[in-house]
């Protein structure tokens, strides 16, 4: 299998970790670069034990991301900051395909949104790929079957685990600030909360807060609906829906975040109805750091280069 050179930028966080161990095992895939400011000069290796090769992390600014012409860019930075490297990747090597983790074009109708499970149909072999968001991952998957049933606004609470507050130091990922404790925070106007209702096109409510374990996420939500549903029907829905797909799962119970953490599929299950058939809670999990971003990073990759879309993602 012909190899593409591939190269991340923002390498230290722990979305970065979890891409150069999928990137170690992908037949098609050689880890040309890894730009981080704080780890510049120190051996790969050294921080991960899925790379053996002697790559060093090097500090690279736009410029320096752009010469070295890598076929595929990942993006894996904070908010705001993608646009001087993408500017400078359009300059020199425009057919190189860049994947951007961060929210900075979510909402650009010139890149490709990359939920291939939702989105996959849309694909028209962009080069520019919008990772969507992990929160925004699992709400959309909990509504989009239901989506032309609803009758109100869906309303999600969210509860993730502090690695995906990143690595600045915060209260969000301050495990003595987390323990025996539930900490919520932008309760309206989440990002999350706007990326969803965009690409689903109706209006979502989310709740999200932060837990003290360390990765996976669950998302509760309730759905309005339009006309009465029986439980099995509105399963079928879902399997309907999801039918194929090796990265999501309907279960019948709702899922345990615990049991999805370091698992590359989402789970979602639950189907509580009212008693009038007009309501369901449906709960959905994922790891947040995989299926929420790097194992699906890793999909729209695969998609891009024409290999199987679950190359390199490990069977769970």
């Amino acid at each position: 299998m012909d190899k593409r050179t591939i190269g991340i930028v923002g390498a230290r966080g722990h979305t970065g970790a979890e891409l150069i161990r999928l990137i170690a095992a992908h037949p098609a895939l050689e880890l040309a670069f890894v730009s981080s400011r704080e780890l510049d000069g120190q051996r790969v290796a050294a921080h991960n034990d899925a790379y053996h090769g002697e790559l060093r992390y090097e500090n690279l600014d736009p410029a320096a991301v752009a010469a070295k012409r890598a076929d595929i860019v990942i993006l894996a930075l904070p908010n705001g900051k993608a646009a001087p490297f993408v500017s400078a990747i359009d300059a020199v090597a425009p057919d190189a395909l860049v994947v951007d983790l961060s929210a900075d074009h979510r909402f650009d109708d010139n890149w490709y949104y990359g939920l291939p499970e939702l989105t996959r149909d849309n694909w028209r072999d962009e080069r520019r790929i919008s990772n969507p968001g992990c929160y925004a991952t699992a709400i959309e998957l909990s509504v989009a079957p239901l989506k032309d049933l609803l009758a109100a606004p869906p309303v999600c609470f969210g509860v993730s685990g502090y690695s995906g507050a990143g690595t600045t130091p915060s209260d969000r990922n301050d495990p003595e600030k987390l323990r025996d404790n539930l900490m919520p925070y932008a309760l309206t106007g989440h990002l999350h909360e706007k990326e969803a209702s965009f690409h689903l096109g109706v209006p979502v409510e989310f709740m999200p807060h932060v837990a003290p374990h360390f990765r996976g996420l669950t998302v509760t939500t309730n759905l309005y609906l339009s006309r009465a549903l029986k439980r099995d029907e509105t399963i079928a829905h879902f399997r309907d829906a999801y039918d194929g797909e090796k990265l999501v799962r309907i279960v019948d119970d709702p899922p345990w975040v615990s049991r999805i953490a370091g698992r590359h599929h989402a789970e979602i299950g639950g189907f509580a109805m009212s008693a009038d058939g007009k309501r369901v809670v449906i709960v959905a999990t994922l790891d947040n750091l995989l299926k929420g971003a790097a194992t699906q990073a890793m999909q729209n990759i695969n998609r891009a280069i024409g290999v199987d879309e679950c190359t390199a993602i490990p069977p769970d």
